[in-house]
């Protein structure tokens, strides 16, 4: 019986790095068939490849900290394993401000697009001191992993491509690659640009999905039928939202003979 079951794991986990590798997601791999995983980075690539598409905003693909976390059932082991991938220089994690504990991971190739899709926009506008961007990129991000930086350190770092004015730091807190921290404005969080109203949604969209399951009679549903819901009040997709809600504890699942449930936990 043990085998068997390991067996259809490892067939899962193939299933998942060839559709993976291939470029695109099996759009029959549901919810309920990819909810658990037993490697982070499948995981990562997973949810990355199965981001959704957001309208009228230019965003690369993230993935929270609370949907690894309904994926791999050892936190520590979620963890241990994004702290090496950061170290690797592999993704970068970044400090939401829509909850305590809310955490981004965003693959650093896709960073890196996110930052070139903010010069773009500010050539554009013919911008000046954009060199900056450039500093940013090449002497800041693979130096510093961690998701702050001190003032000093930042423009230490930045000095390395040029004279670092206080314009500079005002462009790239204005381009929403740094936010000053409310406790200490020497400290900058680095921040996603283009992320605000995603995060305006995220915030919204939990609360729409955790009030439709608190309005059924036993505060729960099927996950099939539940997935293919749309909500009306985020730009991200019910899948998304379900899988944060679940990995930050406030939804859980469990078997029933005609699938998985999800139910609304009580305060």
């Amino acid at each position: 019986m043990e085998e068997k079951a390991e067996s259809s794991k490892e067939k899962k986990r193939k299933r998942v790095e060839e559709s993976i590798s291939e470029g695109g997601v099996d759009p029959t791999i549901s919810l309920e068939e990819n909810l658990t995983f037993s490697d982070t980075l499948v995981a990562l690539h997973m949810m990355r490849a199965q981001f959704p598409k957001v309208e009228k905003v230019s965003i690369q693909p993230f993935i929270l900290r609370s949907q690894l976390y309904s994926s791999i059932q050892d936190r520590t082991q979620v963890d241990r394993e994004l702290e090496l991938l950061m170290r690797e220089k592999v993704l970068r994690i970044f400090k939401l401000n829509t909850g305590q504990d809310d955490h981004a991971i965003m693959f650093m190739e896709d960073y890196v697009k996110q930052i070139e899709l903010v010069v773009k926009r500010m050539e554009a506008k013919k911008q000046e001191n954009l060199a900056v961007f450039e500093w940013f990129k090449t002497h800041v991000i693979a130096a510093r992993l961690e998701p702050s930086i001190e003032h000093q350190e930042l423009c230490s770092l930045l000095s390395s491509g040029g004279k670092v004015k206080d314009e500079h730091i005002s462009l790239l807190i204005n381009a929403g690659l740094l936010t000053r921290q409310l406790i200490d404005p020497n400290m900058y969080w680095f921040a996603i640009p283009n992320i605000g109203s995603v995060l305006k949604g995220l915030s919204q969209g939990r609360k729409e999905l955790l009030s439709f399951l608190n309005r059924t009679k036993y505060k729960e549903m099927m996950l099939a039928p539940l997935e293919k819901k749309r909500l009306k009040l985020s730009p991200l997709d019910m899948r998304f939202h379900l899988r944060d809600l679940i990995g930050s504890g406030r939804l859980k699942t469990f078997h029933t003979p005609t699938g998985l449930v999800v139910r609304l936990v009580k305060d």
